[in-house]
């Protein structure tokens, strides 16, 4: 596997070694020993999927301490923006963002660390995502970034007539209003 930093260092985008032939391909989306040998080391304990259409925006999401999160994220069909936002109060790229398209064709992962928002928009006609937790849901840790602020500025690529949001997510607050991360959080 292929590791690359993006343009806040912590999130990583990895890329697997696929096998082609004719009979289709094969490749390992995860091992917990290459994980921490090209990574970090670390234990993930909760997997979760959910399947949208076109135009299905999911966060800007985050868990607290002391449930604080890492993820590990892939498209099993469709293709979807993904975003990570540093919501970490002092840090270099505080309130910045990361997208990176990935999608079942290219077969990017997206490793986002605790401190970050997440979310996602489907790009295709629908979408199946999975991704990997490193702690465990708790309802009391839960935050979330407006998927608009206009201080992050992100370009989701999608006409805005188009976004379908939770009515969760049609009401979170702005960078200036959430619940942050401190710039020292351990990040695994």
């Amino acid at each position: 596997m292929n590791v690359t930093k993006t343009s806040i260092p912590e999130v990583l985008i990895i890329e697997p070694k696929v096998f082609y032939d004719k009979r289709g391909y094969f490749f390992e989306s995860f091992s917990q020993l290459k994980f921490e040998e090209s990574v970090f080391k670390t234990r993930f304990v909760q997997d979760n999927e959910s399947k949208s259409q076109y135009g299905v925006l999911r966060g800007l999401h985050y868990q607290l301490p002391p449930f604080a999160q890492s993820k590990l994220v892939k498209v099993v069909s469709g293709k979807v923006l993904d975003v990570a936002v540093d919501i970490r109060k002092g840090s270099p790229t505080f309130g910045q963002y990361v997208a990176a398209e990935i999608s079942a064709d290219n077969k990017l992962i997206m490793f986002i660390p605790r401190g970050f928002a997440h979310g996602f928009i489907v790009l295709s006609e629908e979408c199946i995502f999975q991704y990997k937790c490193d702690n465990y849901y708790s309802v009391e840790s839960e935050g979330a970034l407006s998927w608009n602020d206009p201080t992050v500025a992100i370009d989701w690529r999608v006409p805005l007539n188009d976004i379908s949001l939770s009515d969760k997510d049609k009401n979170q607050p702005s960078l200036q209003n959430a619940k942050l991360f401190d710039y020292n959080i351990n990040l695994y």
